[in-house]
């Protein structure tokens, strides 16, 4: 066994950047992607993200110089899929609004991808468009397997505890109020630092997610591309039994493999893992009045065929300060033609006094109404505008989709589903009198 030569993880700052990384000295090519033969003996392998002639400046792909081949491994048969689903005509997506509780962590060894649990999604991996909701709980390091997903990129939202999420192209550590996204394809492993994890990933089937344009907010603000980070270059030569599972087309696959596919000695290009610190985002809102929409919060996004209409919004509620006056400051009360699956991940949301917790989850349809609690729109109907009020030790975010979003099966019949949840506006009362303005 030739252990990774980086001992800890190591980043590359920018998003979307050329980037070239080498763990051995000149394992790089000089000049060609495919030169006849690679230093080292290693093998060229090209990874392409988007189509061939997608124009320049969305293509994503990158040059893998490695050990052995992707190739290289025994054939895939089909495995239980668990609780993951990508078929979401199980049950009728519903106007109702859902809430769920946290997904209590497991009793038996199970590792991150064992411990998904598909909540909701919607379009499907053969068509390329939509995205699939899951929560994960874990207890258990992937020993032995690795995993890749043809379906779509895999956006990590951690909620409790840390991940180490050793990839082809280097090594992420992950924990609560970071981001990580895998690119379609990509293997990986995840071992846990804390023995135990639980959070969120949204699959998306659709385009490539990138950095939002900025409009007239201008140059700044938002997420900042300097403060994406991609890992170097870090290899494992390690022979063994183990296995590759591979989720495509909705279904989970696995092969025997008697080496460690994470074998990429150097790479460069575009097409590579990345983490994100959400508590960088810069947030802006309104300094005089009114309530700006939450498109201000938006740190990524897969855009559609229609512009301006996204098949997935990835935005974060971090904290901020509130100073607009005579001006309803939590979310109002509001219907969208986007359906939002939302999740906290610290703290309490600014809209919820209560039900909505850490590692919770909450489905808002296409024109359903939705909005503040009872106690919360009590509360912001008398506070004083005229001083500012921080919103502080939280963080919230919400999957927003043009498409309507269905719960699964075990979804809505798991005894985390809060059927109580409508009864959080059951408070608000009757207050139209036509003779007080």
């Amino acid at each position: 066994m030739t252990p990774s030569t980086q001992a800890m993880p190591r980043y590359q700052s920018g998003f979307g950047n050329e980037f070239a990384s080498e763990a051995l000295a000149g394992a790089l090519p000089a000049q060609q992607n495919s030169p006849q033969r690679v230093a080292y003996g290693l093998y060229a392998e090209q990874l392409s993200g988007t189509a061939f002639t997608a124009p320049r400046s969305h293509n994503r792909r990158s040059w893998l110089y490695r050990i052995r081949p992707a190739a290289v491994h025994r054939p895939f048969v089909r495995i239980d899929d668990g609780a993951i689903v990508s078929n979401f005509e199980q049950a009728a997506a519903s106007p109702n609004q859902l809430r769920w509780d946290r997904l209590p962590l497991p009793a038996a060894p199970t590792d991150f991808i064992d411990g998904w649990v598909t909540m909701a999604g919607n379009g499907a991996p053969q068509a390329q468009c939509g995205n699939a909701f899951h929560l994960y709980a874990c207890n258990r390091d992937m020993a032995g397997r690795y995993f890749y997903n043809a379906d779509g990129e895999l956006l990590i939202v951690p909620q409790e505890g840390r991940l180490h999420i050793a990839t082809e192209l280097g090594h992420i550590e992950l924990a609560p109020l970071e981001i990580a996204v895998i690119p379609r394809g990509v293997r990986f492993q995840v071992t846990l630092p804390d023995g135990v994890a639980r959070g969120y990933v949204c699959e998306n089937y659709g385009a490539l997610l990138r950095l939002p344009d900025l409009g007239v907010i201008g140059s700044n603000g938002l997420a900042n591309p300097r403060d994406f980070l991609t890992p170097h270059a870090a290899y494992e030569d390690l022979e063994g039994d183990f296995t590759l599972v591979a989720k495509f087309n909705g279904k989970l696959w696995a092969a025997p493999i008697g080496h460690s596919p994470l074998d990429v000695v150097a790479w460069h290009g575009n097409y590579a893992p990345y983490k994100y610190d959400l508590r960088r985002f810069s947030p802006v809102g309104s300094i005089g009045v009114d309530h700006p929409d939450p498109s201000i919060f938006l740190v990524l996004h897969s855009p559609s065929d229609t512009p301006g209409v996204d098949t997935l919004d990835f935005v974060v509620f971090p904290p901020r300060w509130l100073v607009a006056e005579h001006t309803f400051r939590p979310p109002w009360f509001h219907r969208n033609v986007a359906s939002e699956f939302m999740g906290l991940i610290t703290g309490v949301y600014d809209a919820k006094q209560g039900g909505f917790v850490p590692g919770g989850s909450s489905l808002h349809n296409c024109m359903s109404g939705h909005g503040p609690d009872a106690a919360t729109f009590a509360k912001a109907s008398a506070a004083d505008t005229s001083v500012p009020h921080k919103i502080d030790h939280t963080m919230a975010f919400m999957f927003e989709t043009r498409l309507p979003i269905c719960p699964t099966a075990w979804a809505l019949a798991s005894p985390l589903l809060q059927h109580d949840y409508s009864s959080c506006w059951s408070g608000i009362v009757k207050q139209f009198n036509p003779l007080q303005a």
